[in-house]
């Protein structure tokens, strides 16, 4: 497995309230973890909110006993909605605070995968799929039909997220369970790429990029060339699927 990982402000904010974790080694039950978080709240709030999501979900993660990833994650998830939301109601610079999150681990030949708000995991074989469904207004303005794909990337409303970690005391989480092939990429971000980047152009870079390079950097180039309106995080992963000779 090869992975790749950056986070980066961008070309217009002050401080970069996104947050990345990714290792090919087990937390607690998991062979494996990787996780993009984009916090939201003040200029302090936003970042705390992201950071301490991922590393309470990790906590919860290497004391959980069960062996079901799905079970795992999702218990994980949910302590770090109560921990956020908890922090936001008992500290005042942290009021309204929270975070959007996307979770993967890989089990042999399937990804294991979990979102709130609208921080993406796409795969690529042939071409770009989004696996993650955004929650987002501008996500329920395409289901009907006001906007077509292209147009929600580009609609000023398009941070508007509808569901997202520490803002409520329960919270929903959506899963997808993703039969891994031979050469398939998979790639979490943050709204700084997939709304600064279209899916043709990440299918173009990562489609050519060579031994010696980053595809994450790469990404995150890109996405500061067309703008960089906010901050960036970006994990690509190959994963080792045993049909691939030298795995």
């Amino acid at each position: 497995m090869k992975i790749f990982s950056v986070t980066d402000v961008g070309k217009i904010r002050q401080a970069n309230q996104d947050y990345i974790y990714a290792s090919e080694q087990p937390i607690g039950n998991l062979p494996n973890i990787f996780v993009v978080a984009d916090g939201m709240g003040g200029h302090k709030a936003g970042g705390f909110a992201s950071s301490y999501a991922v590393q309470v979900l990790l906590e919860s993660i290497r004391r959980d006993n069960n062996f079901n990833p799905v079970k795992i994650i999702r218990r994980g998830i949910q302590t770090a909605n109560a921990q956020v939301f908890k922090k936001a109601g008992t500290d005042e610079e942290m009021a309204g605070m929270g975070t959007t999150i996307v979770v993967a681990t890989i089990v042999g030949h399937y990804a294991y995968v979990a979102n709130v708000g609208d921080s993406r995991m796409y795969i690529m074989n042939q071409k770009m799929e989004q696996v993650t469904k955004d929650h987002s207004l501008v996500q329920e303005m395409i289901k009907v039909g006001e906007l077509n794909k292209e147009e929600a990337r580009i609609h000023p409303d398009k941070n508007i997220i509808t569901r997202a970690l520490g803002a409520k005391v329960d919270i929903e989480v959506d899963f997808f369970e993703v039969k891994l092939e031979p050469d398939m990429k998979i790639i979490m971000c943050s709204d700084g790429l997939s709304n600064m980047v279209s899916d043709d152009e990440m299918q173009e870079l990562l489609g050519r990029y060579g031994p010696e390079e980053n595809p994450a950097q790469l990404l995150k180039d890109k996405a500061n060339e067309n703008g960089g309106k906010d901050n960036i995080a970006v994990i690509v992963i190959e994963p080792c699927i045993k049909e691939v000779r030298g795995c």
